[in-house]
């Protein structure tokens, strides 16, 4: 097979992840979370312990056990507002899968002698230092033993690493940063067996599908490793990302371990975090399954594909699904510049700060427009296309907010903007961070003091990793219990973040975050933002004129940033694509909303009069400049227009409300 080609340059490193993700609908309705042909909608099963009237039936022990665990999955999906009906990963899947090969009483006995010989050591070093006064002064030394000893436990125990680096309601914070540099770079398996791996998962030869193909892999990790090919049918260059042999098993037989390990630490779990260990284990084990699927990773691709099809300043590569499977992946090359190097990003004529414009832009959209974000964004998986463009890789880290978890969040920041902490440690718990039933009051005064403190600084000094540093003190000092989603939030802001410091040293993250989110509260016409934009402008039944004013300048500096590809110096370039983008601020529904809430809802109506003469004078002046600020983004006929197609809708509402009082 004379395949075989070298010349390749090797600039997209990759690091396998994992994901899969459903709505969660109360109705006991399952959608998988698309706007995409991938749009699926099934129904749930009833409840997972068979019980009638509250009363439990006789079971074997194993069934009990079956439903202990199922009660503790249902629990997630209801926490987080999604559910996944067919799932890779539960407690009994994993058991029937270790003990059903051949010798695995032998495999599951030497490995967990190893394992527990290994953490014991450990453990009876830290309980040493302890005893003899010195567990302060060696803690840098025992954090690196630690990431060595993960490293030498295998792949399992290097992702287990990885989540633990952004747990700090499990482990303190020096302990985290050590475990932040974890890597799991390893040497590659053989080229053969990974071409045998994609001839089978092809059902062809190599050479029937692909004209060249790299004599080395372009990155090599614990759970796969990257080629680079061209296509024969087209001449396309393409990324094979290849499933390390029999890792399966492996990771199999040590989330079995791990689950039986954790509940032995139930009751230390429930005092520190408000949970059982082996719920914990199992948000570890669904995740890491799904990154050893590679079918769900495609499905990643195509939705991200979807979300971003009409942005001009992101690239998502096409995945070619019917080259895929289980165990390979064949996705588009992206041939871009490093995101960390800000000299190559210039001489590539890109401006900088336009590109961390493009790149912060985008990150908000998948957080809190779609819902599904990209869990992973190191530098190695992120690209400056020579466009201008944002380019992202390695679609396997990816977690979704449901629409639920993306309404909480913004209550939070509306509570936070209105220094409402009382509602704010309740938002905890809606999110799950806090146990149902937990008393919130110790938290609240940490908390205002987080806020006040990083607010109090003002945009020019705010940024998250302060902000995260004393939330890491208080969720290390209170029963709060990270959910896995809202870790991997934690670690793409703070991950995002870095790049942007490593770009521009004096990056100041809210003044790009700012714009988006006022022009989202602005012109976004979901029913819960507009009623969040009311909670915004009323501080205290008192309508605020500044408060409006500063959304408006701010939307309209979102919509003038991202009107063409900032991140482009060369604005010629631009003119060959046909972008669909918004030139000026849309406020048309936002108008129209708020003329019928005037209408219809007496209290809205009552506070906007009192706005109008409060501190008894009219404040026409107010009314002037809010104007002015728009006069240039309004066309009033239009405006006027609309509002009087939907009038027959307000009249029919407002006899309905009538007749209702």
């Amino acid at each position: 097979m004379n395949l075989i080609h070298t010349n390749y340059v090797n600039t997209v490193p990759f690091s396998t992840n994992r994901t899969n993700y459903y709505v969660y609908v109360p109705s006991q309705t399952l959608l998988r979370k698309k706007k995409s042909k991938h749009l699926q909608m099934r129904l749930s099963n009833s409840a997972a312990d068979g019980s009638v009237n509250g009363t439990v039936p006789r079971r074997s022990l194993t069934a009990l056990q079956s439903a202990k665990s199922s009660s503790a999955l249902e629990q997630l999906d209801i926490e987080r507002g999604v559910c996944v009906p067919f799932r890779k990963y539960s407690p009994e899947t994993v058991r029937n899968k270790v003990l059903e090969s051949r010798g695995a009483i032998f495999s599951l006995i030497s490995r967990g002698v190893e394992i527990v010989w290994s953490l014991g050591l450990y453990w009876s070093a830290l309980v040493y230092d302890f005893l003899v006064g010195r567990d302060e002064e060696v803690v840098p030394f025992r954090a690196r033993q630690l990431r060595n000893l993960l490293c030498d436990l295998g792949p399992s125990f290097v992702k287990a690493g990885q989540v633990l680096a952004n747990r700090p309601d499990i482990i303190r914070e020096d302990y985290m940063n050590e475990l932040c540099i974890l890597q799991d770079d390893v040497p590659p398996f053989p080229n053969q067996v990974a071409f045998n791996i994609i001839e089978e998962e092809l059902g062809q030869p190599l050479e029937a599908v692909f004209s060249q193909i790299s004599s080395r892999t372009i990155a090599a990790a614990s759970l796969g490793q990257v080629y680079r090919a061209t296509l024969r049918d087209s001449g396309e260059d393409v990324a094979i990302k290849v499933q390390r042999p029999q890792i399966e098993p492996i990771i199999y037989r040590d989330l079995f371990l791990f689950r039986n390990l954790a509940s032995f630490l139930n009751g230390i779990s429930l005092q520190k975090l408000g949970c059982n260990a082996e719920l914990i284990v199992d948000e570890f084990g669904e995740k890491l399954l799904e990154e050893l699927d590679y079918t769900l990773e495609a499905r990643n691709i195509e939705d991200f594909l979807e979300n971003f099809k009409n942005d001009p300043t992101v690239k998502i590569p096409r995945v070619y699904k019917k080259l895929c499977g289980s165990r390979v992946l064949v996705m588009e090359w992206i041939d871009g510049i490093r995101c960390t190097d800000p000299q190559a990003i210039k001489e590539g004529g890109i401006d900088v700060n336009g590109f961390l414009t493009v790149g912060v832009s985008a990150a908000l959209r998948q957080l809190l427009e779609f819902g599904l974000f990209h869990g992973d964004p190191h530098p190695g998986n992120i690209f400056a296309m020579r466009d201008g463009r944002i380019a992202y890789v390695d679609f396997g880290n990816v977690a979704v907010l449901s629409q639920q978890n993306k309404q909480i969040l913004i209550d939070a920041v509306v509570h936070a903007v209105n220094e409402d902490y009382v509602e704010m440690a309740n938002d905890f718990t809606r999110l799950g961070f806090l146990a149902p039933g937990t008393d919130v009051s110790p938290i609240i005064p940490a908390l205002e003091a987080i806020w006040q403190n990083s607010a109090g600084k003002g945009v020019s000094d705010f940024n998250f990793r302060s902000v995260t540093g004393k939330f890491n003190q208080l969720v290390y000092n209170y029963p709060i219990r990270i959910p896995e989603r809202f870790s991997l939030v934690i670690r793409s802001l703070l991950t995002q973040e870095g790049i942007c410091f490593t770009l521009k040293p004096d990056f100041k993250f809210l003044e790009v975050a700012y714009p988006y989110v006022a022009k989202r509260l602005l012109t976004d016409p979901n029913p819960a933002l507009r009623e969040r934009l009311i909670q915004v402008l009323f501080k205290d039944g008192i309508f605020q004129w500044k408060r409006l004013e500063n959304l408006i300048v701010l939307a309209k500096e979102n919509v003038t940033k991202m009107s063409s590809n900032p991140a482009l110096q060369v604005k010629e370039m631009q003119g060959s694509r046909d972008w669909k983008v918004q030139r000026k601020l849309d406020l048309t529904d936002t108008i129209k909303d708020g003329a019928r809430l005037f209408l219809i809802d007496e209290g809205i109506r009552r506070q906007l009069l009192l706005a109008l003469t409060e501190d008894s004078k009219l404040h026409i002046q107010e009314l002037v400049d809010v104007y002015r600020l728009l006069e240039n983004d309004i066309d009033v006929p239009s405006v006027a227009l609309e509002v009087a197609r939907d009038f027959p809708t307000v009249v029919r509402d407002l006899m309905l409300s009538w007749r209702c009082s």
